[in-house]
């Protein structure tokens, strides 16, 4: 009897052994090794949270801390914008009120108007992207970032026409850093974050989706052509304050919002910015090639009463002095094609120039008379 347990017993001993060894095999020869035990949830959500070069990182899964854990990283390169103006206290005491109260005995003199908006930081040297009308005739600007550290900013260069500015930390600094998307990209239904500073509450941060791309949009004299609409609150005070993506790069710049509507927010597209960035930095302002016209589209009923057909766009003014002046242009000319592009709307004839570069020669197909001709000029900068 001893020996039968004493076999048993050796046999449950060889059997264990086997499939230890089993084991073993699959997991070092078969499967590729021993299991590596997986992070919890907080060190995944540190490894996401880690920065490069810029604040901007991987894409983040929408939930409970996703967006919040890209927030945390991209929020030091968001400033708050502070600007005062300098206004005569003559237009201040027209109000009928300091007019009843004071009457003739008006004090003289100026004072300061102070006004609120948001920045991104586009370099380490301090650049700062924002919107021209949250600068504009400005006396002083102070940059505010999140730590609570000041420092006062210069205009590097300003466009009223896209209303974009660029401004320079005055400070010998290195400063955190977004990086810049690639709008054209972006998808109706994408997920963005819009950060600012609406009504100077710092930081306010605020989610939607695309809702519609390449919108155009006229906010008093202003003529937006390629906004992007989302429904991410966007109040006063955000202007200039960027629209991200869940990766944290920025891919709108906060421009607008549209008061009679919930849910509609406005940004210019970062692309746009790219295209004028370097001109914005090094010479101040945007070049643009110039013609010198005074344009319309040539409508069925214009065309009816030239006696052509309905295309192109015909001049109804030219600028004394302009290309177009020295190329012999004059009023009721209609311009059908530019370098053989065919061109029936303004927007269609600033595509073709933005191509171009100042002192370059264009060639225009014209119809005068009734009669068709080509007409060369030579582009100069837009005044």
């Amino acid at each position: 009897m001893k020996n039968k347990r004493t076999v048993q017993f050796v046999f449950i001993i060889l059997v264990v052994a086997l499939v230890g060894f089993g084991s073993f095999y699959l997991s070092e020869y078969v499967w590729g090794g021993p299991a590596q035990p997986q992070p919890s949830q907080n060190q995944q959500q540190e490894q996401q949270a880690q920065p490069n070069s810029s604040l901007s990182g991987g894409t983040v899964i929408i939930g409970p801390t996703g967006i919040a854990d890209m927030v945390t990283r991209v929020s030091p390169a968001v400033v708050n914008i502070e600007t005062s103006i300098r206004v005569s206290a003559d237009n201040l005491f027209m109000d009928p009120f300091f007019r009843d109260f004071f009457g003739d005995r008006i004090p003289p003199g100026q004072s300061m108007q102070t006004a609120i908006g948001t920045g991104v930081i586009i370099n380490e040297n301090g650049y700062v992207i924002t919107n021209q009308h949250v600068i504009d005739q400005a006396q002083t600007i102070t940059v505010n970032l999140a730590n609570g550290e000041k420092y006062p900013a210069t205009v590097v260069g300003q466009d009223y026409e896209l209303d974009l500015a660029v401004l320079k930390i005055n400070a010998n600094n290195k400063f955190s850093w977004l990086e810049l998307g690639d709008s054209d990209n972006l998808r109706v239904g994408d997920w963005v974050v819009a950060i600012g500073n609406p009504y100077g509450l710092e930081h306010t941060v605020t989610a939607g989706v695309v809702s519609a791309k390449g919108r155009p949009m006229q906010i008093e004299d202003r003529v937006y052509k390629n906004l992007i609409q989302t429904d991410a609150a966007i109040n006063p005070g955000n202007s200039g304050g960027p629209l991200l993506n869940l990766s944290g790069q920025v891919v709108g710049i906060n421009t607008a919002v549209n008061a009679q509507a919930q849910g509609i927010g406005f940004a210019i597209s970062i692309n746009t910015v790219k295209g004028v960035l370097n001109d914005l930095i090094q010479q101040g302002k945007v070049i643009r090639p110039y013609i010198g016209i005074y344009l319309q589209p040539v409508t069925p009923e214009l065309a009816s009463s030239l006696g052509v057909e309905a295309q192109g766009i015909v001049v109804v003014g030219v600028e004394s002095g302009s290309p177009a002046a020295k190329a012999g242009l004059t009023k009721y000319d209609i311009i059908t094609h530019i370098d053989q592009k065919k061109v029936n709307t303004y927007d269609e004839l600033q595509d073709i120039l933005k191509n171009h570069k100042i002192g370059d020669t264009v060639i225009l197909n014209i119809i005068r008379n009734r009669g068709p001709i080509q007409v060369s000029l030579v582009l100069t900068e837009k005044p």
